[in-house]
């Protein structure tokens, strides 16, 4: 049966959990065809409070028409939806505010992480749409950033929170994005104001290699719940994340400064294995999985709920936007 305005609003079935996870709430309409953007309109004030409080709501069974549709739906969800700048991953832009989700090899997991939690500049919530579900695999694991904080050893959170995390990243040839496609501009005066504005150290290696250094909070507070939570990369961009071949065969050409990514804690010192260690097995314990459908729509708030990518399999569209930014720049 399809929907038909003139039977009135859609039948809707609204569940804070999904399954036995708390992730994600679900809100799935019972007649095909109903039209999202019309039930948001009525209902956005339903949708924060379940992603405020789930960490994330998927909305299933509406009508979603391709990436213009989707840019209408951010329209209703918020209206400030982002550009994607300071960037670290390749992606498409598809329309203003619209990307394809990150475009990393289908056999290449895509680890844990909240939307640029390295920046000064992050969105509070990032959203998803499935254009085309892959054949197999493919899924976005989820996890709750407030418990991952609660299964942290207090003093592993007190060492983050005292000293941040320093991210470092090189900007080199061939691997990785180039520091053009990074900032969107070819100007290196550019780029320096950029930084300069973004409490990042910018330096230019030799007069064409670019290295950053930035130091960001590992623990922030969310901006509507006033809730605590792990935000940051320290585990996602360092050189262990990558697979142990790949590490290796890096470290093997390249001396330590000049990798494409890697984290330390805020004075500059190492983090341990057995703390990294204990971040992911934090992460691990927290994850849960759905299978993508066609027209499904996820609302994720970033600063609550880390997301990730399987592996998979036939060809996979997952569209995403971010929207409602915050801007913190530490004090100098």
């Amino acid at each position: 049966m399809r929907y038909s305005p003139e039977a009135g609003p859609p039948p809707i079935t609204v569940r804070e959990r999904m399954s036995q996870s708390a992730l994600p709430a679900l809100v799935r309409a019972e007649i095909e065809g109903a039209d999202l953007n019309t039930w948001l309109r009525a209902n956005k004030d339903l949708v924060d409070g379940l992603a405020h409080r789930a960490g994330a709501v998927l909305l299933r069974g509406f009508a979603v028409h391709g990436a213009a549709g989707f840019r209408t739906v951010m329209d209703v969800l918020s209206d400030r939806v982002l550009e994607y700048g300071e960037r670290s991953s390749p992606r498409t832009k598809i329309s203003a505010g619209v990307y394809t989700s990150t475009e990393y090899p289908a056999d290449q997991y895509i680890q844990l992480h909240n939307e640029q939690s390295y920046t000064t500049d992050w969105p509070v919530r990032i959203v998803f749409c499935c254009e085309l579900p892959p054949t197999s695999g493919g899924r976005t694991p989820l996890a709750d950033s407030r418990r991952v904080l609660t299964r942290l050893r207090p003093r592993t959170v007190a060492k983050f929170e005292n000293l941040g995390v320093r991210y470092v990243r090189n900007y080199l040839p061939g691997i990785g994005l180039s520091w053009q496609e990074a900032f969107q501009t070819d100007r290196k005066a550019e780029v320096d104001a950029y930084c300069a504005e973004a409490d990042i150290v910018a330096e230019w290696v030799d007069g064409g290699h670019l290295r950053t250094h930035q130091v960001r909070p590992a623990v922030r507070v969310h901006p509507f719940t006033g809730e605590r939570s792990w935000f940051n990369h320290a585990a996602f961009f360092h050189i262990t994340s990558l697979p142990s071949e790949v590490s290796a065969g890096l470290l093997e050409v390249l001396p330590e400064e000049d990798l494409p990514h890697n984290t330390y804690y805020g004075d500059g010192s190492a983090i341990a294995d057995t703390t990294l260690a204990e971040i992911r097995a934090a992460l691990d314990e927290e994850t849960t999985a759905f299978e993508w459908r066609q027209g499904d729509v996820l609302v994720v708030e970033n600063m609550i709920t880390a997301h990730a990518r399987e592996p998979f399999k036939g060809p996979r569209r997952i569209l995403a936007a971010m929207a409602d930014p915050i801007s913190e720049v530490p004090p100098r």
